[in-house]
């Protein structure tokens, strides 16, 4: 079983998004009052501003802004063995942390956790499109019992594209590798990520319920990754990673269809 004491959301600060304050006011919102911070590798007023306001710690790296980079300095400013790297632009439903302690507490050895999630669009939230449709089928094998630590299954939802909505995760640094992300990917590092980690003894948890909304705007590094082509290169490689070459091409083809709705 897991206490609020347990669990840490790291709000991931990166230049000055117009959006910070609801993602933290989302996080305060919580049901369950777990412990919140903010790490930033970009200080400037407006972060500081919104840590003081609320009152949350806030931890400047010395590191070169970096996407990996900057996850891995997130988690390290948590001490709780269990760790939300909450997107800056994005919000929290306020059952998220209830549910992810609940629910990683019902099994014995979970990696990570994570859940349905919804988009926001225009500053509203779009619960039911075509992309967030095939995700939830693509996640279906582990919907129904809620998680798994089938390897077979861990990397089946993962195999045809990255069903994990990243800022949904929770990760469970008592047994993950540290840091947790390596990868030199820029649009792909998350789902690399769970690629490692299905190698790895342990539960993948899910929660079928919406506990995110995921934002979707022009100015977000998933919309300037797919603009120059990076996306589709690394998804390419990611695919290999679980099937022979030409399967991957063919695959490839089929997914970057996806990528006009900025997944």
């Amino acid at each position: 079983m897991y206490s609020p004491s347990d669990h840490t959301f790291v709000v991931c600060a990166y230049g000055e998004s117009p959006y910070l304050e609801s993602c933290v006011q989302s996080l305060l919102a919580q049901t369950v009052k777990t412990n919140i911070i903010m790490a930033t590798s970009t200080p400037n007023e407006l972060i500081e501003r919104v840590a003081q306001t609320y009152d949350i710690p806030l931890h400047v790296s010395g590191q070169k802004p970096g996407i990996c980079s900057d996850w891995n300095y997130a988690v390290s400013c948590a001490t709780t063995p269990l760790v939300t790297i909450a997107h800056q632009d994005d919000t929290y439903e306020p059952e998220y942390a209830a549910t992810a302690l609940e629910l990683m507490g019902a099994v014995e050895r979970p990696l990570i956790f994570f859940t349905n999630y919804g988009e926001l669009r225009d500053g509203q939230k779009v619960d039911d499109n075509r992309l967030l449709r095939i995700k939830r089928l693509l996640l279906r094998p582990i919907a129904r019992r809620g998680s798994t630590d089938s390897k077979r299954i861990k990397r089946r939802i993962i195999s045809i594209g990255s069903a994990i909505c990243c800022p949904s995760v929770t990760l469970n640094m008592a047994v993950l590798p540290n840091p947790p992300f390596v990868s030199t990917m820029k649009s792909n590092l998350d789902w690399e990520t769970w690629e490692r980690f299905s190698h790895l003894n342990g539960s993948f948890v899910y929660s079928t319920k919406i506990l995110m909304h995921h934002r979707i705007h022009e100015g977000s590094e998933t919309s300037n990754l797919i603009k120059d082509n990076t996306r589709t290169v690394e998804d390419l490689a990611m695919l290999e990673k679980f099937w022979p070459k030409p399967i991957a091409r063919l695959l490839n083809v089929v997914y970057s269809s996806g990528q006009k709705s900025n997944g």
